[in-house]
């Protein structure tokens, strides 16, 4: 499907924009660079106004993800109960750095701002599912326990 052919059905209704950057994210993975210019010239908008949109939410993606995404906590609280270690362990546990994708494409490794689990910081989530109490021992094994799940 081309760029245009997924964004075309969200123009002149509320929200549209958004909508067609999921859609074309949901179908590619990521929004390749060529949405920005596409986005633009059917919503009758500058290209900078469809880039702004794209970097003010978080959830799209300029570039392609891996399998397994594991989100850490940098808010307060987690920096609090040691965040900034946490992070250098999971970094080095997974070899990857935050905000990176693993060469092999296995695991990215996003900081996020608040899981709602500050009672039990560090926390994470991995694949969706949130770590409490988090370590890279505990983050290694869900990360194992998630590649193990979209295999089968």
């Amino acid at each position: 499907m081309t760029l245009s052919s997924l964004i075309e059905p969200f123009v002149g209704r509320t929200g549209g924009l958004i909508s067609a950057l999921h859609e074309v994210q949901r179908v590619h993975g990521f929004l390749p660079e060529e949405t920005e210019a596409e986005a633009a010239q059917a919503f009758n908008l500058t290209r900078a106004e469809v880039k702004g949109v794209i970097s003010f939410y978080h959830d799209f993606k300029r570039a392609p993800q891996g399998k397994t995404v594991v989100r850490v906590c940098a808010a307060e609280a987690c920096q609090a109960a040691g965040g900034r270690d946490f992070i250098a362990a999971v970094e080095k546990k997974l070899a990857v750095k935050m905000g990176e994708t693993s060469a092999s494409k296995d695991v990215t490794l996003e900081p996020v701002y608040c899981l709602g689990l500050c009672s039990t910081a560090p926390a994470a989530m991995v694949a969706d599912r949130l770590v409490g109490m988090a370590d890279a021992d505990k983050i290694e094994k869900a990360f194992e326990r998630a590649k193990k799940e979209s295999a089968s």
